[in-house]
């Protein structure tokens, strides 16, 4: 557990693994702690180096006030990649995290590959703020996961949803930080711009997404010159936790089709 300075505000990271190669760095939803990655860190892990950060206004990492820029958080994940000397790292971003990943592709020379999950290539087309709640409003917190899992997943994982609520309660943002965070997507449009996106890239979306249309993941897909739409039936915006099992199986994929076209 280590912190790494962007200016005054210090950024809370998490490495782990010494898994041979680039580094996978993953980056989260607005509002959420690092626990929304536990099962994709859990399967990744050792066959590679992984790095969870908390964004700005998250959880262990400082929360000044916002509103928070696009460019900002961008600044914020170059810092990670520089903290843990990557020199090439395969990034992994959900809904917000998944534009900050999207924008940093195109800036960065420090970016191998692209994964993403429930994400757009517009800010217009997220609606985030039902996924989030107040962290010691545990009613709120339960209510909210209605947003952002399926119903049959709610119904079938009653214990998994005990535990989100406990993760939530102790590494999410608070209100001030989350809003200041989705700001970032206020006027976010990458579509003049995905061309210049060249290096692999996968977009896996839920086709029951709530929050962010399946059919703006489509359309990111298409626009990326290099990327790949793997639709996930039924699933809910969440996929990293209600498809988990098939997410690890399509990132460990996809890597290793990046390692094995490089030797």
């Amino acid at each position: 557990m280590s912190t790494v300075s962007n200016g005054s505000v210090s950024l809370y990271y998490r490495r782990e693994g010494e898994g041979d190669g680039e580094p996978v760095v993953f980056v989260s939803e607005a509002g959420l702690g690092g626990w929304s990655w536990g099962w994709q860190h859990a399967a990744l892990t050792g066959p590679y180096e992984t790095v969870v950060w908390d964004l700005r206004g998250t959880g262990r990492s400082d929360a000044p006030p916002g509103p928070y820029s696009m460019a900002t958080l961008v600044a914020d994940l170059e810092t990670i990649l520089a903290a843990v000397d990557a020199r090439n790292a395969h990034l992994v971003g959900a809904g917000l995290g998944g534009a900050v990943a999207l924008a940093a592709a195109r800036e960065s020379t420090r970016v191998a590959t692209l994964s993403v999950l429930g994400a757009a290539a517009r800010g217009s087309a997220f609606d985030l703020e039902p996924l989030l709640a107040a962290p010691d409003d545990r009613a709120a917190l339960w209510d909210s996961l209605e947003a952002g899992l399926s119903a049959d997943f709610r119904e079938s994982q009653p214990d998994v949803l005990d535990g989100i609520v406990d993760w939530r309660a102790e590494g999410d943002a608070a209100p001030a930080g989350w809003e200041a965070q989705l700001a970032a997507l206020e006027g976010f449009d990458a579509g003049d711009w995905l061309v210049e996106v060249t290096l692999p890239a996968r977009v896996l979306h839920g086709t029951e997404d709530a929050l962010v249309p399946v059919e703006a993941g489509r359309e990111l897909a298409a626009g990326l010159p290099r990327g790949e739409f793997v639709p996930l039936e039924d699933a809910g915006h969440l996929v990293g936790i209600e498809r988990s099992r098939t997410v690890n199986d399509r990132l460990l994929g996809f890597l290793e089709e990046r390692s094995s076209s490089d030797r």
